[in-house]
């Protein structure tokens, strides 16, 4: 478990509120694109009090080798054109289901029978939702 003051430096605060614009927002897109991830969707959370970020960003891969690809492609670019490295990342053993979490934004990337085992887009179904092509 997490210690109380880690938890609290997890709140949104009005001035870091991210958007589809921000720069690291459009880094992780286009970091999930150039490893051709399917079905990328981005919801978000911002009007939701309950979230613990403001987008999740949820992609899909056909084998383990390209979520692990698309995990680290991801992670690179964030690190080289933001500065950022993830707070957090989970999944990487057995690489059904990484998340990658930035804080205001984490990203999501599924094997196929994971994404549609978890439904992520129906259990956030009130956050708007946008494809990614």
């Amino acid at each position: 478990m997490e210690p109380l003051a880690v938890l609290k430096s997890r709140e949104k605060s009005s001035v870091t509120r991210l958007t589809r614009s921000s720069k690291i927002f459009k880094t992780i897109i286009k970091a999930i694109q150039d490893k051709k991830g399917d079905d990328i969707i981005s919801l978000d959370l911002r009007k939701i009090p309950e979230a613990a970020a403001d987008f999740f960003v949820v992609c899909q891969a056909s084998s383990t080798t390209q979520v692990k690809a698309i995990a680290d492609a991801v992670e690179d670019a964030v690190k080289k054109q933001c500065g950022e490295a993830p707070y957090k990342h989970e999944g990487r053993q057995a690489l059904q289901w990484v998340l990658i979490d930035y804080v205001n934004i984490v990203v999501h990337i599924m094997h196929p029978e994971a994404r549609k085992f978890y439904k992520l887009e129906e259990m956030w179904s009130d956050a708007v939702s946008q494809m990614h092509e």
